[in-house]
């Protein structure tokens, strides 16, 4: 009852007002919030019982936070940025972000395995990690209810740049420092410092070579 008052009474409420009353009010409904939180207008919670967030996060308008498939739930670490329109999703897993990332808008994690995301990580607007796949072995039923699987928890590592657009598949590991190209699918594990870029994406050099273009 709490949680339904508080979004019906504040949750579209705009400008500073808006942004005082979020703050006083929605760490009630969380498992546990850090200090200088903010809220954005429009949000969608689910579960935020599971959900933990660090000092500083700032959530921007109309995302979704929706920890109801795991007891595990949401992390977000301290400074890290949701902007607007994103969809964080536990389906079956928990999500961990941490801190100081930044993840621009309309941004997907969907975890039916673990998300891992580290420190220092950008993620550019419209990127999609995660997810599943359904089973496909019956011609007698829909897909659709097959059923899902995954090939894996996805485990991006610190200081890592996924440019607009990319897709990071279920069961791919990012080492640390990589750069993934915009538009790019990362399909298979990428070690430290690669730069890859394409459908699939391929390793097209290294940060730690002599000289990088910019990307």
């Amino acid at each position: 009852m709490q949680y339904e008052l508080l979004i019906l009474l504040l949750g579209n409420v705009a400008g500073s007002l808006g942004y005082l009353l979020r703050k006083k009010f929605y760490p009630k409904l969380f498992k546990e919030v850090g200090r200088s939180v903010i809220f954005g207008k429009g949000l969608v919670l689910r579960h935020p019982g599971r959900i933990v967030l660090g000092d500083r996060v700032a959530i921007d308008d109309y995302s979704l936070l929706d920890a109801g498939g795991d007891t595990e739930g949401i992390v977000i670490g301290e400074g890290s940025i949701i902007s607007r329109n994103c969809v964080i999703q536990s389906k079956t897993a928990p999500i961990t972000i941490g801190n100081s990332a930044d993840i621009g808008c309309n941004v997907i994690l969907t975890a039916n395995d673990r998300i891992s995301i580290g420190n220092n990580v950008l993620i550019a607007g419209n990127c999609y990690i995660g997810g599943g796949r359904y089973r496909t072995d019956r011609l007698d039923i829909p897909i659709m209810n097959q059923g899902l699987y995954t090939n894996g928890p996805v485990i991006i590592g610190d200081d890592v740049w996924l440019g607009a657009g990319a897709t990071v598949l279920d069961g791919v590991r990012i080492g640390q420092g990589c750069i993934v190209g915009a538009g790019a699918m990362v399909t298979k594990d990428l070690p430290e410092y690669a730069i890859a870029t394409g459908v699939p994406a391929k390793v097209v050099k290294y940060r730690t070579d002599n000289k990088i273009d910019h990307y």
